[in-house]
């Protein structure tokens, strides 16, 4: 059984401000009617709609005009977070949504846990892009940059890839150090390459 609703603002997935839609009784009672982003489709919630419609609309508007210039100051913003790491790269716990939004608030943006939107928390080192809904109309995308130092930070911010195996380095040492002991590089048979 759903239940009629009209929308007073713009719900993704779900349809424009004055949309009357259908959603299951839980979904309206639990999230949609308590946040104000809806009434119940009756005939007198629909003509207290359209008497305020040219209000919400203009709140709406001005509400969007600020996320957008909120948005074009901090679009691309990374945000760098300290946590502890194995040598794999995998984090010893996780980055919540509520992580994120206080590295951002102690960078200076004022942003609610709820607008951060990851789809899974991060449990890796490296550079994740998160996306941030400062309105139903307003996304944008915040770098998390997580490493287990500051230097390890400005490294993986320059590209470098701090979880690649130093072994590399070793194996190239150990090379050396056995063309010493042999005496000298491995004389080449050119006849058989």
């Amino acid at each position: 059984m759903l239940m009629d609703i009209v929308l007073l603002e713009r719900v993704p997935s779900l349809g424009q401000m004055g949309d009357v839609v259908k959603v299951k009784p839980g979904y309206a009672r639990n999230y949609l009617l308590p946040q104000k982003k809806a009434l119940r489709a009756n005939k007198a919630n629909l003509a207290q709609f359209e008497k305020q419609r040219a209000q919400l609309e203009a709140m709406n508007l001005e509400r969007r005009r600020e996320a957008e210039s909120v948005a074009s100051k901090i679009d691309g913003m990374t945000v760098t977070l300290i946590r502890q790491a194995g040598d794999s790269g995998q984090l010893y716990g996780s980055v919540s949504v509520r992580d994120l939004a206080e590295a951002m608030q102690a960078g200076g943006v004022s942003v609610d846990r709820r607008q951060v939107q990851l789809g899974q928390p991060i449990k890796m080192l490296g550079l994740h892009t998160v996306t941030v809904n400062l309105h139903p109309e307003v996304a944008i995308s915040v770098v998390a940059n997580v490493a287990r130092t500051e230097d390890e930070a400005a490294r993986q911010a320059r590209g470098e890839n701090v979880n690649a195996p130093v072994e590399e380095e070793r194996d190239f040492e150990l090379g050396a150090g056995l063309e010493e002991f042999l005496g000298g590089a491995p004389e080449r048979d050119d006849d058989n390459a």
